[in-house]
């Protein structure tokens, strides 16, 4: 399997959204059209949940302040209950996990390595990020998921968890160093795009480039306004 990724130097730009005034009033996005299969989903989701719990797990090695450890690893304690939780919902369906992860593990490994920043302020940044675009995303499109598996798979992405609690670490970071803030900003740009093309990647599309984007633009506008919003609250541009 060809990896989504390799290491850049250049910021990837994040996909082209029309505005929400340019969209057809009142336009629904039926998200059983665009949806993958239940297992890829899961095997995606559980994935990307295991990577996330792997990089906070290397962060708070490396964070000097003991009450920032004990939140990050807060954080990295949900991510991996999330997987689990995923993992079993896989079990529930009778299929082993690690079959139904494996044609992901390629990929998202590479979008890891890629995620990994210069210090642990730039790798946290890109968890907060990444987990928050990508939750927003899995939650939405468990909608169109068959049976009762999209609730439950909604209801565990939106759990409340500590990596919201992740933004009071950047804050005081970003309140110590005058130019961080700045450097971050930056960072986050950056990981926008590489993270929608890991969103995009689970959708089934028609390969009508017109109607699947027509299709698409209102649930990624969705999940940008809420990027930007997460970013705002931080002090940072989007």
């Amino acid at each position: 399997m060809t990896p989504w990724f390799a290491r850049r130097t250049a910021p990837v730009d994040a996909p082209k959204l029309k505005p929400r005034r340019e969209q057809v009033a009142g336009m629904r996005v039926d998200l059983h059209e665009i949806a993958p299969d239940l297992l890829p989903y899961l095997g995606q989701v559980a994935y990307l949940q295991l990577q996330a719990f792997e990089t906070l797990s290397g962060v708070v090695q490396k964070v000097p302040s003991l009450t920032s450890k004990e939140t990050i690893s807060l954080a990295a304690g949900a991510a991996l209950s999330k997987h689990q939780s995923v993992v079993a919902e896989i079990r529930r369906h009778e299929a082993e996990p690690a079959d139904v992860m494996a044609p992901f593990a390629l990929a998202i490994d590479g979008f890891q390595a890629i995620t990994i920043g210069r210090d642990w302020q730039e790798t946290l940044l890109a968890v907060y990020v990444t987990d928050g675009l990508l939750s927003d995303f899995f939650m939405r499109l468990a909608q169109g998921l068959p049976g009762d598996v999209g609730p439950r798979a909604a209801s565990l992405l939106g759990a409340q968890s500590s990596t919201e609690q992740l933004a009071g670490i950047l804050e005081l970071e970003i309140q110590a160093d005058a130019t961080l803030g700045s450097r971050l900003a930056m960072w986050g740009r950056r990981l926008v795009g590489d993270t929608l093309l890991v969103a995009r990647s689970a959708l089934k599309l028609s390969g009508n480039q017109r109607s699947d984007e027509e299709r698409i633009d209102p649930v990624f506008t969705e999940i940008i306004g809420a990027h930007t919003r997460r970013m705002d609250a931080l002090g940072l541009t989007a």
